[in-house]
């Protein structure tokens, strides 16, 4: 399968490699093309990696992975084309965190509106499915290093889109806990879990964990 992933950043090259190591050709995309972080990736990623701009990306990928910075996605997917994106998958994987007052970072959107849904209303020929951003970008491509079953969720419009990222996080990235939050509005619930998993990280010491849900018979 073609993938374009737009965004340069560890989230970005971890799922790339990730992608490439299974068999798929990649696509990473940068504002200019020439990006040292993206070329860098496709040499040490090799073959089925290459790299151009979020338009070249947007336009190859039959998929795409949105791993940009939360609060640069939206000019990052309008520089990537509308139409390039008419119609496909679109895995949004950003947080809209701000660091613009230090550590800890805060949301720049929250509670009534999500990146997420910002992103659906931006793009609505795109199938828009949220999921990915809860955990580090270790543990979004290798699950097993967290011990145990625990969740990743997807939401979004589409149902049929739902279904084939779920497919993906299932068969290509290892995860047994695949839960359905329901519509792009819950990218609002996800998003704002980061809080607690910023704290947790600096708490903990490592990114190597996730939230298990645990339910009583």
């Amino acid at each position: 399968m073609r993938i374009g992933i737009l965004g340069t950043g560890v989230v970005g090259q971890t799922i790339g490699t990730k992608l490439v190591t299974l068999g798929h050709e990649v696509k990473m995309g940068s504002r200019a093309a020439g990006n040292a972080k993206a070329a860098g990736w496709v040499k040490a990623a090799a073959r089925g990696a290459s790299a151009g701009t979020f338009a070249d990306a947007a336009s190859f990928g039959e998929i795409m992975f949105n791993c940009t910075s939360g609060m640069a996605s939206l000019d990052a997917l309008r520089q990537a084309g509308p139409k390039n994106l008419d119609g496909k998958v679109l895995v949004d994987v950003a947080n809209p965190l701000d660091f613009s007052k230090g550590m800890p970072p805060t949301l720049s959107v929250c509670n009534t509106d999500s990146l997420g849904e910002q992103i659906q209303r931006e793009l609505p020929m795109a199938r828009v499915v949220k999921s990915l951003n809860t955990v580090s970008a270790m543990v979004m491509v290798d699950p097993a290093i967290v011990p145990g079953d625990h969740a990743i969720y997807v939401c979004g419009n589409d149902t049929a889109a739902k279904a084939q990222v779920t497919d993906l996080l299932e068969k290509s990235f290892g995860w047994k806990t695949v839960i359905d939050l329901g519509d792009i509005s819950a990218a609002r619930a996800t998003e704002m879990l980061l809080a607690l998993w910023i704290r947790l990280m600096g708490t903990i010491k490592s990114p190597k964990f996730n939230f298990v849900v645990s339910r009583a018979p």
